[in-house]
């Protein structure tokens, strides 16, 4: 299994910490105000689902711009880089050189290239862009925070499980903001660390070990069981937080009973070509695994692919990873689109932040919240589309600038959630899902 580090050395391991920390509310008087307009919109039925899933392609470190999806052919080298721009299936649209797949379904897919924020480190901005709500204080590079539902819990809580499975995944760890704050336990993400590619996979949480009978088990639950009956300290208080984590192991318990579950896992089912389109490397088939997800009926699927910080050699190392990242992305959706489930799924591909105009002595390009792209596909989004634009040298987003919070609100529209609604902790005290709530109107017919 590789163990991907950002430039705090954060790795793997670290992200599997839950975030179920502080919390910060709006004033009343707006709390009421968006509470009220929520349920106008819910009675008016103004918010119509696109899309039953997401799966939300997370490259953690924060993915190049300028290698990727904007390309700045025109500008002096030291910007530009060392890859060509090619052409798209967008007149006057041109990708970077290693995404021949993607620019070959721009008429199909979307790309954002307006997206900004101020949270130019790895924990704020993660977190800006995992939950659509910006850090409350200042918070460091290598940080684990969790100041706001992420939008896969937050999709959890909405949309509730789906067909014996737990409503939100992430594969093969959860971002360091992927969390369910005060949603609690039991809105966190199952995660499956297990890597598809190896023979013998097996999701060591839906399956029992080799050593256990299926009766031994029962009898082990049923012993937990009459444990649980005791009366707990704090068993009334309001937002028990073991009462959460309780929930979140009877999803593991009920998962191994799952036949849905079973089934969905089984990826060696898969035919070969199948397997071979999507590129035999652990983030495909794991993108493979997460369409069995959607499949099956799971509502938010977070695919997290780690070590894209390219603080050094940025163009040696992405000669190598592209290739792989554009095949399987492409894969994908065009798998998605031939079983008839595009058109019900919502794919995103994004990072923290962008990087950094000129390329450094290093060889590699720093942090850059200023400026970055967002790639997504499906759900009713019109193919073809490009929304905003970076100035000619990249530097900023210049025109139909976005934020995370309209972006938060695209997916949670997509989702058929309304992201203007309130959620309450369990203190009672409101707070917003998104602060501006107002989506990306261009991904909407």
């Amino acid at each position: 299994m590789s163990t991907y580090t950002n430039c705090q050395g954060m790795s793997r391991r670290n992200c599997l910490k839950l975030g179920l920390g502080g919390l910060f509310g709006a004033g009343l008087f707006d709390a009421l105000r968006l509470r009220g307009l929520s349920a106008e919109a819910e009675r008016a039925g103004t918010i119509r689902r696109e899309a039953d899933s997401c799966i939300l392609i997370w490259l953690d470190g924060g993915p190049t711009h300028y290698e990727t999806f904007d390309p700045k052919p025109h500008a002096p080298k030291e910007i530009r880089g060392e890859f060509s721009p090619i052409a798209t299936k967008l007149p006057g649209v041109e990708y970077s050189q290693h995404m021949r797949r993607l620019a070959a379904l721009a008429d199909k897919t979307a790309l954002v290239r307006s997206i900004c924020h101020d949270q130019g480190n790895h924990g704020a901005g993660n977190h800006y862009m995992m939950t659509g709500a910006p850090p409350r204080i200042p918070v460091g590079c290598g940080a684990f925070v969790s100041f706001h539902p992420s939008l896969g819990s937050a999709t959890a809580h909405a949309r509730g499980n789906a067909g014996g499975l737990p409503a939100y995944f992430s594969i093969p760890q959860m971002s360091r903001s992927g969390g369910p704050n005060f949603l609690g336990a039991k809105y966190a993400p199952f995660v499956v660390p297990d890597d598809p590619n190896r023979s013998g996979f097996r999701v060591r949480d839906v399956a029992l070990p080799g050593s256990l009978t299926i009766d031994r088990f029962t009898h082990r639950q049923d012993l937990r069981r009459q444990v649980d009956r005791m009366q707990r300290i704090t068993e009334e208080a309001a937002g028990d937080p073991v009462l959460g984590l309780d929930e979140y192991y009877r999803q593991g318990h009920d998962l191994i009973h799952s036949k849905e579950a079973q089934q969905a896992f089984d990826i060696h089912s898969e035919k070969d070509a199948v397997r071979d389109a999507y590129g035999r490397s652990s983030f495909g088939q794991r993108a493979l695994l997460a369409r069995r997800l959607v499949e099956a009926g799971v509502p938010f699927v977070t695919l997290y692919d780690g070590g894209w910080d390219h603080h050094v050699g940025i163009f040696p190392a992405l000669d190598k990873r592209l290739p792989g990242f554009d095949q399987t992305v492409a894969a994908l959706i065009e798998d998605l689109e031939q079983r008839g489930l595009l058109a019900r799924t919502l794919v995103v591909v994004l990072g923290e932040f962008g990087r950094t105009p000129k390329v450094n002595e290093r060889g590699g390009r720093d942090h850059w919240s200023n400026a970055m792209s967002v790639f997504l596909a499906g759900a009713g989004i019109p193919g073809g589309t490009v929304v905003g634009a970076t100035d000619p040298r990249g530097y900023s987003a210049v025109e139909n600038v976005k934020s995370p919070e309209n972006f938060a609100s695209t997916v949670y529209r997509k989702l058929g959630i309304d992201p203007g609604q309130m959620l309450y902790t369990p203190q009672g005290r409101p707070v917003h899902l998104v602060s501006d709530p107002k989506p990306i109107d261009e991904l909407f017919v």
